[in-house]
């Protein structure tokens, strides 16, 4: 059995209610344990004098117990323990509250290690609340590590570790929490850094020299990496010569080879992944004849961008392979992705498949449907909607409709995925806004046909190191291209102080005969309280700031068809401002509209301002977005409304967003189907992601490993990173 996949209730001084403890940390193995990294390093290995401390400076001494008690107190049950220790150059006082064993662990003539800041007090230099470490003869090394320090010193800085590489004091024993590179670790409910600490040096000195090591012999020696065993006692616990800012930057040798480890079995999935489903033959492969593109030239509204062409192209490609298609189209707002999925449709249609459309909201169904509608009249393929508010009667005739083929195209919600929908041949599954779907949807919908091609869409471009990740397995075309006419938004941050003035432009330009969008966040947390402010504010703007124009109120909270008679209106030109909350966020086009105010903007995403700005410079006259913020705002909020300011570029803005944010929010959800990564990180380490997935791709192109590489891939990989019946 592999020695990391030992349970932590056997190590020394767990048992079984530290067990429950760390499980639900998330911690149950070995493995689980050591593949935690600290969060920080702190350089204790270099004692300083007791002559040469200053106060608010952390620093170590070495030095010998001079005397040490508890010092009684006026208040009741608050106790100080104080301690004098000496080194050759003078004495310092160390002190801890209300920690009265330590009388039990310090005694006159020890030996021992302090960390801590150094504060002036009316009695000299002290240090509050150190960390610890008995060095003569190791003597209280395992107790003085748990525990102590805990509370008043846990914050500060906690102690170091032995065991892969320790520091020798004067010739005394190996140190785990003081003097040395000390590792520390975030705290988890009741695991404090210093308890991570003990139980990292036990679980290391327990494990034996040599480790099964997943990355094969080549790749290690062609990157450059350490072994595993050596990059696990080094990560935890450096040696001496160990570069800090390294160790801080999880740019050490350690770090390269353990995090390159993680991103190379993770690609291995992925690649392994792509090609089982491009082994899978599909019922039929798509034709395309003269009599196919001249048909499809004819629903054609306008000119083609040079971008929609290209993908296009490469979509039709994949249709007429014999696997099926796996593609995500990522296009900026407003760049014409809609059009690409009705030229892939009218290609499966024309060829007898059927075709469903999938859209996160009932609104952005229905402005697909409606748009499809209309550029269809003229074929001879009929289409549906079909949504959660579809009347029962109507929802039983197209599942006998779909069953039976003869309905081509289906636009709809979520409801295209429930168990009832099945299709008599569906060919292409396209998928709008993929990452507001969670993964199981886009597996449910893929399945209702014998391997359809699958399109997903979206206007949130995706930097390239999440493409490597969360649609590692797709291929993926890139349109940033606009449509002729399009011309950029011009956006502003404005102080809520500014009001008066942003008011006054939105009246210049419905005075002018144009159509305005105010719009107000809705936080989950906050949602009734958001709500109501919403409400509020639109009946101010109604009676007091814009009573001679028509203003209307859009939130979630409305039911569907109360939703749509809103919308539709504001679309047909019978309201002149639309309060809203972020409901409009997606795909509802309104030509007319050419301002967009958002309140509270600094409290929105980067991805998200810049998908709400999207829905104005959708017709010919110029556009503006304004963003009123509030003080006070934070710096990273800045930095958004700056993001904003600077560019339109949507894949500008993806980049900043993820650097902002980080990976884990950019799709707001786990469900997403983001990886569940211990070491990497996807901003952070995305050059060796790359590195990671040329060195899978031809590990598995090598027959001596492939075998090896699969079988470890098909015991522990969906598990392991969390994305469990993806796919």
């Amino acid at each position: 059995m592999d020695p990391l996949q030992g349970s932590l209730q056997y190590l020394k001084g767990v048992g079984p209610r530290r067990a429950a403890d760390l499980r639900r940390a998330g911690l149950s193995t070995i493995e689980d344990l050591l593949y935690r990294f600290p969060t920080r390093y702190e350089d204790r290995g270099h004692f300083q004098t007791i002559a040469s401390l200053r106060p608010g400076v952390a620093a170590s001494v070495h030095g010998e117990v001079l005397s040490c008690g508890i010092r009684p107190t006026r208040r009741p049950r608050f106790k100080i323990f104080e301690m004098l220790v000496r080194d050759r150059t003078g004495s310092l006082r160390a002190i801890w509250f209300n920690q009265p064993f330590l009388k039990d662990v310090f005694h006159p003539h020890q030996h021992v290690i302090l960390f801590g800041k150094l504060e002036l007090t009316s009695h000299g230099l002290q240090m509050q609340g150190p960390q610890y470490e008995l060095v003569e003869g190791g003597e209280g090394d395992e107790g003085a590590g748990e525990g102590a320090g805990e509370g008043a010193g846990e914050g500060a800085g906690e102690g170091p570790a032995e065991g892969a590489g320790g520091n020798d004091v004067e010739g005394g024993a190996t140190t785990v929490h003081t003097g040395r590179i000390v590792p520390v670790y975030e705290k988890t409910g009741q695991l404090t850094a210093k308890m991570q600490r003990s139980l990292v040096f036990q679980a290391l000195q327990a494990l034996p020299r040599e480790l099964p090591d997943p990355l094969p012999a080549a790749v290690r020696e062609r990157q450059g990496l350490i072994g595993r065993r050596e990059a696990l006692d080094e990560v935890h616990f450096p040696p001496a010569a160990a570069n800090v800012e390294e160790l801080n930057g999880f740019r050490s040798p350690a770090h390269r080879r353990l995090i390159f480890e993680e991103f190379f079995l993770f690609q291995l999935g992925i690649v392994l992944r792509r090609r089982r489903a491009d082994a899978e033959r599909k019922a039929r492969a798509v034709v395309v004849t003269d009599q196919i593109r001249e048909a499809v030239r004819r629903v054609l509204p306008f000119r083609l961008t040079g971008d929609q062409k290209t993908v296009i192209r490469e979509i039709v490609a994949d249709m007429q392979r014999p696997q099926p298609m796996n593609r995500l189209l990522q296009g900026d707002v407003g760049s014409g992705k809609t059009i690409v999925a009705l030229m892939a449709a009218l290609v499966a249609m024309e060829n007898g498949l059927q075709v469903a459309f999938m859209a996160p909201t009932e609104i952005l169904a229905e402005q697909h449907f409606f748009n499809i509608r209309r550029l269809l009249e003229s074929s001879r393929f009929r289409l549906t909607l079909l949504t959660g508010g579809t009347p029962a009667r109507r929802r039983r005739e197209i599942l006998a409709e779909l069953a039976g083929g003869s309905l081509h195209l289906v636009i709809g919600t979520h409801a295209l995925v429930q168990e009832d929908v099945t299709f008599r041949e569906l060919g292409l599954a396209v998928i709008d806004e993929q990452h507001r779907f969670g993964v199981l949807q886009r597996a449910t919908l893929r399945a209702k046909g014998l391997h359809p091609d699958v399109l997903v869409m979206t206007a949130t471009p995706i930097p390239r190191t999440l493409a490597l990740t969360t649609y590692g397995d797709l291929d993926v075309s890139v349109m940033r291209e606009m449509p002729p006419g399009r011309q950029p938004i011009a956006t502003t941050a404005r102080p809520d102080s500014r009001r008066e003035d942003v008011y006054g432009f939105v009246r210049e330009q419905v005075e002018a005969g144009r159509q305005a969008y105010i719009i107000y966040p809705l936080v989950e947390e906050s949602a009734k309280v958001d709500l109501k402010a919403a409400t509020e504010m639109a009946d101010h703007l109604a009676q007091d700031v814009f009573p001679q124009f028509r203003v209307a109120l859009l939130h979630g909270r409305l039911k569907p068809d109360a939703k749509d008679r809103v919308m539709g209106a504001f679309v047909r030109g019978e309201f002149d401002i639309l309060v809203s909350t972020t409901v409009v966020e997606v795909g509802v086009d309104v030509p007319n509209a050419t301002v967009m105010v958002i309140e509270h903007a600094e409290r929105f995403g980067l991805s998200q301002l810049h998908q709400l700005r999207g829905r104005v410079g959708r017709g010919a006259h110029r556009s503006y977005c304004v963003l009123l913020y509030q003080y006070p705002i934070t710096e990273q909020g800045r930095e958004r409304l700056k993001a904003l300011t600077d560019t339109t570029d949507g894949f500008e803005i993806a980049e900043r967003d993820l650097q902002l944010r980080g990976p884990g929010d950019f799709f707001g959800t786990r469900q997403s189907g983001m990886p569940t990564l211990r070491v990497g990180d996807l901003l952070r380490d995305h050059a060796l992601m790359e590195e990671a997935r040329r060195e899978a791709v031809a590990a598995l192109d090598d027959p001596h490993q492939a075998a090896a590489l699969t079988a470890l891939v098909n015991t522990s990989w969906e598990q392991r990173f969390g994305l469990v019946g993806i796919g």
